[in-house]
């Protein structure tokens, strides 16, 4: 079991007074089996009134209104957690989906329909010729080697950015460019994913760098895939892993524009700034 420390502050500043609607904050870990919440603090200036509820992905959100005018928003979450997904690679997958390609069960087909929804006709004509690059129609191939497989190829061909740039890069773009950020490569291995055939979804958390610390960083991204026996399994294309104890996962979403930490608007005149840092220590 591992424990972890994250601390998550965003400031907004805003250049005169503004007023403040609804903010919708998911900041709080995804708890289960492998991830459980030791102590989960709020804070949040000016002051707040919450309203928890849990979306239809089951993750947890929290509503912030306001009253009164402010030129500075600060949010921030403070959360100690145990992790226990020590080894991830402790499951088994049902015998019809061993290999691949291989077909979702009627029950689980309905289920998982909308995280198998293909992209647009030019994206699928692209990301096929580029999965041609370890899997051809026709072969066999044990299916979480052709995962970690697109996983590690993209960690490998393609160059990590910082974006600060709001969205996220389509398929296309992210292969045209050769590189993108850890929500681009998530996005990326989804797209691929599906034109699979397979079922997958977009994960936003925390990523445990023992390297950095001290430093300032920032949220992390990477995708699941839905295996027959084994549930949702997640792949990091980032660093072309298996998704493993240093991976908080605290939101899910078919679409990752559907996850942004903190989302909200303000009325005014005035021009807004935001700073952003995260820090993921041992605990």
């Amino acid at each position: 079991m591992q424990r972890y420390k994250i601390i998550h502050r965003t400031y907004y500043n805003y250049s005169e007074a503004v007023t403040l609607g609804a903010q919708s904050l998911l900041l709080r870990p995804r708890e289960d089996y492998e991830l459980r919440i030791e102590s989960f603090s709020l804070k949040i200036t000016p002051d707040a009134t919450l309203l928890w509820h849990r979306d239809i992905e089951g993750n947890s959100v929290a509503i912030a209104n306001f009253i009164l005018p402010t030129s500075q928003l600060l949010i921030e979450s403070e959360v100690i957690i145990q992790q226990y997904n020590e080894f991830p690679l402790d499951f088994l997958v049902s015998d019809y989906a061993l290999l691949y390609p291989f077909t979702y069960q009627n029950e689980e087909a309905i289920l998982l329909s909308a995280y198998r929804a293909l992209p647009d006709s030019e994206t699928i004509r692209v990301v096929d010729k580029w999965i041609a690059n370890f899997w051809h129609p026709g072969e066999k191939i044990q299916t979480y080697m052709l995962l970690q497989q697109i996983a590690e190829h993209i960690n490998r061909t393609l160059t990590y950015r910082v974006r600060e740039e709001p969205g996220v890069q389509s398929a296309i773009k992210t292969l045209a460019c050769g590189t993108g950020s850890c929500r681009d490569f998530a996005f990326l291995f989804m797209e691929a994913v599906r034109c699979m055939g397979l079922a997958s979804r977009f994960v936003s958390g925390y990523l445990y760098a023992p390297l950095m610390t001290s430093e300032i960083g920032s949220t992390h991204a990477w995708a699941e895939v839905y295996l027959p026996g084994a549930g949702w399994k997640g792949f990091d294309p980032t660093i072309g892993k298996i998704v493993g104890s240093d991976h908080i996962a605290v939101a899910v979403a078919r679409l990752p524009e559907a996850v942004p930490p903190i989302a909200g608007s303000f009325s005014g005149s005035a021009i807004s700034s935001i700073t952003v840092g995260v820090w993921v220590s041992q605990y």
